[in-house]
């Protein structure tokens, strides 16, 4: 069995408790206007070029098989997107990080291997392993079998999902999930389409439906200031009805991703606006008015 993804990350301490590795699975259903990781969106392997890193080598022009990878008249490199197969030689000779491969289909037991090389650090620090993307789950078969062997490994495992998946996909990880890190974005159905593409009922069923056979939950508000701002409060009392719900954590939305969205030739989607501070500190001064656990 094989999965498509495009990172592993270790020593990661943002995904769930203790120091954890996080296995990200390319593909969403969801665009969100905010995205931090816009090359997840695709099912398909992309090239990223960061053209101010590039030194001008010539190295990527040299093993280039389709002409995609060229000199201008003033030696200066230029990439042409149209002409690119995505065969990833160029990323391989580049020494200046310029270029990048997003998306590979690795096995079951080769990412195991990987994740067992930090045991260590789980034990030390109570932490695991984290799937997510992209939108791990649309990816549910390789995601249960990954997940069945980390238990039985003796590992923590956590789930980092929108939740905008078939109720059938998550039957197929429940058992072998320790913490569902779950999304909510908005809480009416109308601006949750405005803001990434689709409604929420698929979203907010799926949640309840977690919570009501004892699947262990935190909640991650993404904060985006005249997106979601307005809705914090509805979404706490939504979240108050949860009985499994280990807490809430509100994250400031920040536009650190626009190389990203240039370097994959994405239209850049991103708010103008980050929030300051004191909209952050509000925001969970209400939900912990509602009596909701807020992390920070």
């Amino acid at each position: 069995m094989k999965a498509f993804i495009f990172d592993i990350k270790h020593f990661a301490v943002h995904d769930g408790p203790g120091i954890r590795t996080t296995i990200f699975f390319k593909g969403c259903p969801l665009k969100c206007i905010w995205c931090h990781n816009p090359e997840s969106i695709s099912k398909e392997k992309e090239l990223g070029y960061l053209s101010h890193k590039c030194k001008d080598c010539g190295k990527c022009v040299s093993v280039c098989p389709t002409g995609a990878h060229y000199f201008d008249k003033d030696m200066h490199h230029r990439y042409d997107r149209e002409k690119c197969v995505l065969c990833g030689k160029c990323t391989e000779v580049c020494r200046a990080n310029a270029l990048s491969l997003y998306g590979r289909w690795a096995e079951c037991d080769e990412i195991l291997e990987d994740l067992l090389l930090d045991r260590d650090f789980y034990e030390s620090s109570e932490g695991g392993v984290t799937l997510s993307g992209g939108e791990c789950l649309i990816q549910a078969d390789f995601c249960r079998e990954l997940l069945k062997k980390l238990k039985n490994e003796g590992i923590h495992t956590a789930v980092d999902t929108s939740g905008f998946v078939s109720k059938a996909n998550i039957d197929k990880v429940l058992p072998y999930t320790d913490l569902f890190l779950y999304d909510i974005k908005a809480m009416s159905s109308e601006n949750h389409k405005r803001c990434t593409g689709a409604d929420n009922k698929t979203i907010l069923e799926n949640l309840r439906y977690i919570d009501s056979v004892g699947g262990k939950i935190e909640i991650r508000i993404p904060y985006v200031p005249e997106y979601n701002s307005e809705e914090i409060s509805e979404i706490g009392k939504f979240l108050t009805t949860l009985k499994n719900l280990l807490g809430v954590r509100v994250l400031p939305y920040h536009n650190y991703a626009q190389t990203k969205y240039n370097s994959i030739g994405m239209k850049d989607t991103l708010p103008d606006r980050v929030p300051e501070e004191e909209e952050i500190n509000e925001a969970k001064k209400v939900l912990v008015s509602l009596g909701l656990c807020v992390l920070e």
